[in-house]
């Protein structure tokens, strides 16, 4: 309110003190994003049109390394590995997870220390959590191995052979599934308790109210665990870098491998840039197929009203 006697300040000028008190807020966001995302993929887009080592200066190429990108015999492999674990991994993640999820729900003794310790892997740094896995997978000494053989069960090679190297990884990283557990529990708790007792009175009993009553209110939460898992399966480095090396014979060779041999093995910056952005392609392709099925099986109770 103005005082009396003087004259009320012109609109624009509190409209541009709120914007700029809003940029103000927002501006440590909006430098952290200029420089580390927006300025390093702006610079990635004119490496992978040139030919830059790290130790000279970039030499202007044109469409060389998209060229060397489609007669390279090791990026069929790469993407049909990297494929080949995403299809299997983001289903397999996705209904272990659920399957956690669920129980925990339950009104179980001691819920709060099991939902804490099948929470745990995931703040177990990554390179420690691949150490123990080959200890574990070991084809010597692995207690995995030793268990097959006291019942006469034929022992794979896991990591060391390339028709198991593939599995091993997937197996190891169902171990990680607490952050989409945590997402499934928290939507479960969200399912209206009205919904069960109303489908319990019709003579539903548990598996058909989870099927027809709590698995289509949970399809938002599917959605988000699928799109981010996806996102992620296509990003695959670590457990295939320390385990294996991409062995044996390229069987765990995955598409971020192979773009960080070419960048920081062979000093190949520009056509590592050219490998990250056909990485970003089929990762929009992916997001974009996801959203626009979306429409076919999420639902979504604010919409249905």
């Amino acid at each position: 309110m103005a005082v009396i006697g003087q004259a009320a300040p012109p609109r624009r000028r509190i409209r541009w003190r709120r914007h700029f008190l809003g940029y103000a807020f927002i501006s440590p966001w909006i430098v952290g994003f200029v420089v580390f995302i927006a300025g390093p993929m702006a610079a990635s887009v004119y490496l992978s049109l040139t030919d830059y080592d790290l130790l000279s200066a970039p030499r202007y190429a044109g469409f060389e390394n998209f060229e060397r990108l489609a007669k390279d015999p090791s990026v069929p492999k790469a993407l049909f590995n990297t494929a080949y674990y995403t299809f299997i991994s983001v289903p397999a993640k996705l209904a272990v997870a659920l399957l956690m999820a669920v129980v925990l729900n339950m009104k179980l003794r001691f819920v709060t220390f099991f939902r804490v310790a099948y929470y745990l892997p995931t703040v177990v740094p990554a390179v420690s959590a691949v150490i123990m896995w080959m200890w574990i997978f070991n084809p010597d000494f692995g207690p995995v191995n030793l268990t097959l053989r006291l019942f006469g069960i034929p022992t794979p090679g896991w990591f060391w052979d390339e028709n198991w190297s593939k599995p091993a990884i997937i197996i190891m990283q169902l171990w990680n599934v607490g952050t989409q557990m945590v997402v499934f529990l928290a939507g479960l708790q969200t399912v209206p308790e009205v919904m069960h007792e109303a489908a319990s009175i019709d003579g539903a009993g548990r598996l058909r109210r989870f099927w027809h009553v709590t698995l289509p209110m949970l399809t938002p939460v599917v959605f988000f665990n699928a799109v981010v898992g996806i996102i992620g399966s296509w990003q695959v480095f670590t457990p295939a870098f320390i385990a294996t090396e991409g062995g044996p014979r390229e069987s765990t060779l995955f598409l971020v491998l192979h773009l960080y041999r070419h960048a920081f093995q062979n000093f190949r910056m520009g056509y590592a840039s050219t490998l990250a952005w056909t990485l970003f392609l089929i990762v929009l392709i992916f997001t974009i197929i996801q959203f626009a099925m979306a429409r076919r099986w999420v639902y979504y109770e604010a919409e249905a009203r």
